[in-house]
């Protein structure tokens, strides 16, 4: 079975492929566009996934997207009642407009009909998909997960564990409590204004 995993419209797209189980490529959009954390669509690595492959779109059996947009939404809608966060609001909008569009995207950049690729979608919510690509491509048959992040999916860190092809997610923190926007605004407040700036603070932080 050949799984074609996709992070698009978000930080960092990307496509990877895996084989039964075997990661056989991933690649950052980045790489060829030279952009650093582009968005959009990836385009360029899918293409490069199939190649390093060897395969065609037709031989795809899942499309996997690393995100689920009814993913907790009684949360989000609680979230926007109580701060009717207008920027926000608009933002997530839009990018939920690109979601329902993917499908048809996906099928103009691989030379597919939109049903052939419809059929073929499946959502992952983007928690479990960061617990997932660490768990099962590790040596390990069981073990302890946890993935902390901005947030997506309205997430922002996770926790549970790995029993052979199960993942049982735990435990979740909900936006807007997050470690990884705390790191954000410091990494702010220091001086790094660009999203995607944290890792320059990170390979400072041993030289004081």
């Amino acid at each position: 079975m050949n799984v074609l995993g996709l992070n698009a419209y978000h930080g960092d797209v990307s496509a990877a492929l895996v084989r039964d189980g075997k990661l056989v490529a991933a690649v950052e959009e980045e790489r060829f566009r030279r952009i650093k954390h582009i968005t959009g669509f990836p385009a360029k690595a899918i293409d490069s996934c199939l190649r390093m492959g060897g395969i065609t779109a037709k031989d795809v059996d899942l499309f996997a997207v690393s995100r689920r947009p009814r993913a907790h939404l009684w949360r989000k809608a609680l979230f926007i009642l109580k701060n009717r966060p207008k920027k926000t609001l608009t933002d997530r909008a839009r990018n939920m407009a690109s979601v329902s569009r993917l499908s048809n995207v996906i099928a103009g950049a691989v030379g597919l009909d939109d049903h052939a690729v419809r059929s073929r979608m499946r959502f992952v919510e983007h928690h479990p998909a960061h617990l997932a690509s660490a768990a099962f491509v590790s040596p390990f048959d069981d073990a302890a997960v946890c993935a902390i992040d901005g947030f997506g999916d309205f997430v922002s860190t996770s926790w549970g564990q790995v029993e052979g092809t199960r993942l049982h997610v735990g435990e979740r923190v909900y936006f807007p409590h997050s470690l990884g926007l705390l790191y954000l605004a410091l990494t702010q407040y220091l001086g790094f204004p660009k999203y995607g700036d944290e890792f320059k603070v990170m390979g400072l932080a041993p030289y004081g």
